[in-house]
């Protein structure tokens, strides 16, 4: 097993945001988190990668107890993730970016950490503006160069942010192509998202967080069908193969 969390939980002064989180990952799944607006998506994210600190319970990597350990050791350890709200550094160009990422955070050196940083640029699409500063970037470069960074980083365990939030339907649908072939090449992909049909098609298991706890945990169809998760979260009139065949005929259109 590639992560496990026991009995995790987080408080935000008195009040509690997750209760007693139970979730494993298997190296190389594909495992999609979805849920209302504060059911604990995010600060659930922030407790694996080390941004935020377990109130109590115990996380796991291959069996490695990390919940004290800094996100920086996380990241040394193979987790990477993105954030919501892209969070470059603004005043470094896009590569400069990514190589911080490569020297930092896969502990890189000199030519060994430019060609991470290169080779991440590549795969997220941004090798033209590789000299450009992260500041003049649109909000799709941003999501790509938020990707970059984590790539660049070398994770095993890839933590995904709502990176498909804000973009138009083909957007959408090439930076899902892109995630499904980082998880081909070996990439184990935890990936919270608001736009459910993005996820149904590819991750091998959805998680339903509600009100802090994992309401459902099973194969995308079973939990989309669900009654409880239709009752709280997508709506009992909920399509998803008609959300999912929007965007791919707009991007064929396109």
């Amino acid at each position: 097993m590639l992560l496990q969390l026991h009995g995790v939980c987080k408080r935000y002064g008195a009040t509690p945001v997750l209760r007693n989180i139970d979730l494993s990952v298997q190296t190389g799944e594909f495992v999609g988190v979805i849920g209302p607006n504060g059911a604990g998506k995010t600060t659930l994210f922030g407790l694996i990668a080390g941004n935020l600190a377990c109130d109590s319970g115990r996380i796991e990597l291959e069996g490695r107890d990390l919940t004290r350990q800094r996100a920086q050791q996380r990241c040394h350890s193979g987790i990477a993730r993105t954030f919501q709200v892209p969070q470059p550094f603004e005043t470094l160009t896009v590569y400069e970016n990514t190589l911080v990422s490569a020297t930092f955070g896969a502990e890189l050196q000199g030519a060994q950490a430019a060609e991470a940083a290169m080779t991440a640029l590549k795969r997220c699409g941004l090798l033209r503006v590789a000299d450009h500063p992260a500041a003049t970037l649109g909000l799709l470069q941003r999501k790509r160069l938020e990707l970059a960074r984590a790539l660049a980083t070398q994770p095993r365990l890839l933590l995904l942010d709502e990176v498909a939030g804000g973009l138009t339907d083909r957007e959408m649908v090439d930076l899902v192509q892109l995630v499904q072939e980082l998880h081909t090449e070996g990439v184990t992909v935890l990936w919270i998202e608001h736009l459910v049909h993005a996820l149904v098609p590819v991750a091998q298991r959805l998680v339903v967080l509600s009100e802090g706890q994992v309401l459902a945990d099973g194969l995308p169809a079973e939990v989309v069908a669900n009654p409880q998760v239709r009752e709280t979260y997508l709506g009992t009139d909920f399509d998803v193969n008609t959300s999912a065949t929007r965007g791919e005929a707009e991007h064929a259109a396109n």
